[in-house]
């Protein structure tokens, strides 16, 4: 009788230590899918892309140097390299992901730009976003 409910014992806790691992791996498995699940939804994308393409068109050089600082100043904040956004074009500043400050004597305050938009492809990280700003210095 005594080996018997030794036993008993030893089953009931064989079943509590499989049902306490099986529900550790069912909340890692559910907190896996949360942190890989990084897309924005489409508000977030819509929130990301006004603050640059509110800039979008002709604009005036002071308008295109807060344009720059509002570049600069995602690029510091954003630690995903897929949500930070370059800029090229013919008015002679550039700015790359790494770019931590930029020279703005090249846009002249009373001058004219073209401020164009491009987005990240469907399927990418960055799917949506803007991913590069074209400035071009209009003549």
């Amino acid at each position: 009788m005594e080996n018997a409910s030794k036993a008993l014992i030893i089953a009931g806790a064989i079943l509590l230590a499989i049902l306490i691992i099986s529900l550790g791996i069912l909340i890692y498995n559910q907190a896996a899918g949360i942190v890989n699940s990084n897309s924005m939804s489409d508000v977030e994308i819509t929130q990301f892309n006004a603050q640059f393409t509110q800039y979008q068109g002709t604009q005036s050089g002071s308008t295109v140097r807060a344009l720059l600082q509002e570049v600069l100043s995602n690029n510091l904040t954003q630690d995903d390299d897929g949500r930070k956004v370059t800029v090229n074009g013919n008015a002679g500043v550039s700015i790359t992901t790494s770019t931590s400050s930029v020279n703005m004597e090249q846009i002249n305050t009373g001058g004219s730009y073209t401020v164009t938009c491009s987005y990240g492809t469907s399927g990418a990280a960055n799917a949506g976003l803007v991913t590069n700003i074209q400035i071009d210095k209009r003549k």
